[in-house]
């Protein structure tokens, strides 16, 4: 519930500190007082847009604070854990705005600077305020599909479908973009289908082109590797006359020898030793290779054949050949994607109609509900309105099931279309209530689905901003009479102008507005008992209060 309420600055307020009361409290005030200030500044504190003209003239800045008592609210306790805002008081919640006479606005939740939204969403779970022209909402079809699903708490029904509403959509986004794009993509099947048969035949392996260069470079030049390595064979080993090998070994036995009388050519004899060896293993390896080479013109052939064709391929596709691979890897899986978008326009299809199945079954088990629901509805508020001075008011929640069989309606909503009817007068046939109700009718309509409605809200604190406008006398009474009631189980906050309201509340709250001349300050008193009568006998009878009308005030503060 709302414990406290303070204001700074706000408007015609300078400075304003409210404590409100459980059970049902009262606001009152004289006209243009600016009893709806507090709600005013309430609804800022619950995220509600703010313009410049809030700040008082001549101020800085406009500073509420709005104080909650979260013990029996389990459902904000548990938003604040979520979002690690509970406060050193674990049970109270502080909603803050301060905004600037520039226009710039902060947010608070005890303590923490937050965004406006959660202002907004913490503040739907604290309080719900009902405007003085809720009835001009009601007429709407949306407003009053939404009224009929918070009676019957349809969430669980909306949330599952709206999830199938929202998946068959995104399908069939899905499908219309593949099918639109199916001609563009069958060319492009066709043209890489044939790239990658080329690439396919071909069949060029990892890392086969560097082994095909190499092979190709010896082939081309197969004639010159012989001649350079006879050549070299003969330099070292295969000359009689003279090579380097013989020669080498003569000089290493030599100084080997002489090694032996003076030790200082031990490092030399070494020297050579390893030398000739490594000539030795030099000569082996290259008489091996030697008698590999071959001129093998048939095998040359395919390589050449191969290595032209690895070359054309990679400038065909403008890449180097050592690319060709990656390419060909990247072109079939690309082939595959397309191969896989006809798959997956099959598979949308069948998803469409199974999702839309799951769609129908929701969307009738939530028609269902709201026609049940609508039947109990609309005998409670046809009753409701009866207690309200229209004692052949009937209501009547009518569905429109028309639509039902199109197969391309899909909303989040359902399938129905709602429409409350209403017939005032004996022998009046039900009809669209903005065709037969009144404004004063449809204000009296308004609060008595506001009064049903509100004790089937979770949220602990409900604000009535002058609903009751345009009613009067035993109508009047009445609303008193139920907004009492609700309070019972719920704080009820009333701005009225009707004494048989006002008489109604556990405390009552009463608005003035004072001036020097120059500045404007509005003010909010707690009334007294005395000073309840008085004020109850000044909304009976207006400024020239009589004892008669005190007498009328105490006998209905006394009802």
């Amino acid at each position: 519930m709302l414990l406290q309420l303070n204001i700074q600055n706000f408007a015609i307020v300078r400075s304003l500190d409210i404590d409100w009361q459980p059970g049902m409290t009262t606001i009152t005030g004289e006209t243009g007082a600016g009893k709806s200030i507090a709600i005013d500044a309430l609804g800022l504190c619950l995220g509600d847009r703010a313009t410049t003209n809030v700040v008082r003239p001549n101020c800085k800045k406009a500073d509420l604070a709005a104080t909650f008592e979260t013990k029996k609210n389990k459902m904000a306790r548990a938003w604040l854990k979520q979002h690690e805002l509970v406060s050193e008081h674990d049970s109270e919640c502080i909603l803050r705005r301060v905004i600037s006479a520039e226009g710039r606005s902060k947010s608070y939740i005890n303590g923490s600077q937050v965004p406006l939204v959660q202002l907004k969403e913490i503040g739907q779970l604290l309080i719900n305020i009902h405007g003085q022209h809720d009835h001009q909402l009601i007429v709407k079809a949306n407003q009053q599909c939404r009224l009929l699903d918070n009676y019957a708490n349809h969430l669980p029904l909306l949330s599952a479908v709206k999830h199938y509403a929202q998946q068959w959509n995104k399908l069939n986004k899905e499908l219309e973009i593949l099918q639109k794009s199916k001609q563009q993509r069958e060319a492009e099947q066709q043209l890489i289908q044939y790239q990658v048969t080329e690439l396919d035949e071909f069949s060029l392996q990892p890392d086969e082109f560097d082994t095909l260069e190499q092979d190709y470079k010896r082939h081309s030049n197969a004639q010159d590797l012989l001649d350079s390595t006879l050549s070299s064979l003969q330099i070292l080993s295969e000359n009689e006359n003279f090579n380097i090998l013989d020669s080498l070994r003569e000089c290493s036995e030599n100084i080997n020898s002489i090694a032996r009388v003076d030790n200082q050519l031990n490092d030399v004899a070494a020297i050579l030793s390893n030398s000739l060896i490594q000539l030795d293993e030099a000569n082996n390896d290259l008489q091996h290779y030697y008698q590999q080479l071959e001129l093998d013109p048939q095998n040359y052939a395919i390589i050449e054949e191969r290595y032209s064709t690895a070359l054309q391929l990679a400038k065909k596709h403008q890449l180097s050949p050592e690319n060709l691979v990656d390419f060909h890897s990247e072109l079939k899986q690309k082939l595959a994607s397309i191969s896989g978008d006809e798959t997956r326009i099959n598979t949308i299809i069948e998803e469409l109609e199974q999702t839309k199945l799951h769609y129908n079954e929701s969307a009738a088990a939530l028609s269902n509900s709201r026609q049940k629901s609508g039947k109990i509805l609309s005998k409670l508020i046809s009753k409701s309105m009866q207690e309200l001075n229209m004692p052949h008011g009937q209501f009547f929640i009518a569905f429109d099931n028309s639509k039902k069989q199109d197969n391309d309606i899909i909303n989040t909503h359902g399938t129905d279309t709602i429409m409350f009817q209403v017939s005032i007068n004996p022998g009046q046939a039900l009809e669209a209530m903005h065709k037969v109700a009144s404004g004063g009718e449809l204000s009296r309509i308004s609060l008595a689905m506001q009064v049903i409605l509100a004790d089937k809200v979770v949220t602990p604190t409900l604000i009535f901003d002058e609903v009751d406008v345009g009613i009067s006398g035993p109508t009047a009474a009445m609303v008193g009479k139920k907004l009492q009631q609700l309070s019972k189980n719920t704080q009820v906050i009333c701005v009225t102008h009707l004494p048989q309201v006002a008489c109604k509340g556990h405390q009552q709250l009463f608005v003035s507005k004072i001036t020097d001349g120059e500045l404007t300050e509005t003010k909010v008193t707690e009334l007294s008992e005395s000073n309840r009568v008085k004020e109850i006998a000044r909304l009976l009878a207006g400024d020239k209060i009589s004892q008669h009308s005190l007498a009328n005030a105490q006998e209905l503060l006394a009802s």
